[in-house]
C-alpha cells in the first residue's frame, strides 16, 4: 500500500487546474493505486490527484460499494440541483456543509489503460463525480456555496484544529475526518 499525504485547504495545488493525462503508462497505474489506497485509508468517498499533490486529471471514488477511478473526466449534469446535500472533503477534515449539486451526472473519461469509460450516477455518486471533477479544475466545494453558507464554512475552517496551518500536508486518520468525506 502507498498511502500519500492529503493536502489541506490553503495548499496552492488545490486551486491549480490539473493537466490532462496523455500517457497511460505504469506511472499512471501507480498513481491510481496510490489514490485508491489513500482514499480508502482516510476513509473517503472520493479523492482527486491534486489532493495528494499531483496535478493530473485523475480521481478515484468509493460510493455505494462501487470502487473505481476516472481519468480526464467530462461531466454532463442534470438541471436539477439538490440544494440540501451535505458535503465534506478530505482536504477540509471533519467539516461538512450543505452544497448544491446536480442530482444526476454522467461522467465520461478513460480508465487507467486508456479505454473509454462512461459512468452514470445519482445522489451521492453524482455529487462525488462533481466534487472530484471540481478538484481537477481548481474549484473547492466551498466555492459552490451561497455567500452566507460560505462565510460560515470559512469561520469553521479558521476554528478547525488544522485551520491555522500554512499549506499543510498531513496524513489523516479515519478519526480526523469524522468519517468518510469526498
Amino acid at each position: 500500500m502507498a498511502i500519500q499525504s492529503i493536502r489541506l485547504f490553503g495548499d496552492p495545488v488545490l486551486r491549480t487546474p490539473a493537466a490532462p493525462v496523455v500517457d497511460f503508462d505504469k506511472e499512471l497505474r501507480k498513481l491510481v493505486k496510490d489514490l485508491t489506497d489513500t482514499m480508502l485509508d482516510a476513509p473517503g468517498a472520493g479523492l482527486a490527484a491534486p489532493q495528494i499533490g499531483v496535478g493530473l486529471r485523475v480521481f478515484t471514488y468509493y460510493v455505494d460499494e462501487r470502487l473505481g477511478h476516472l481519468i480526464n473526466p467530462d461531466l454532463d449534469l442534470s438541471a436539477d440541483l439538490d440544494e440540501d446535500g451535505e458535503e465534506g472533503c478530505l482536504s477540509f477534515p471533519g467539516l461538512s456543509f450543505p452544497t448544491p449539486r446536480a442530482i444526476r451526472a454522467v461522467a465520461k473519461g478513460f480508465d487507467m489503460h486508456g479505454e473509454p469509460v462512461v459512468l452514470e450516477g445519482t445522489d451521492l455518486m453524482a455529487r462525488c463525480f462533481q466534487h472530484e471533477t471540481d478538484h481537477l479544475d481548481g474549484i473547492l466545494f466551498i466555492d459552490r456555496m451561497d455567500p452566507k453558507q460560505r462565510k460560515l464554512a470559512m469561520k469553521a475552517v479558521r476554528e478547525a484544529e488544522w485551520g491555522g496551518l500554512p499549506a499543510p500536508t498531513v496524513r489523516l486518520s479515519p478519526h480526523a475526518t469524522g468519517g468518510r468525506a469526498l
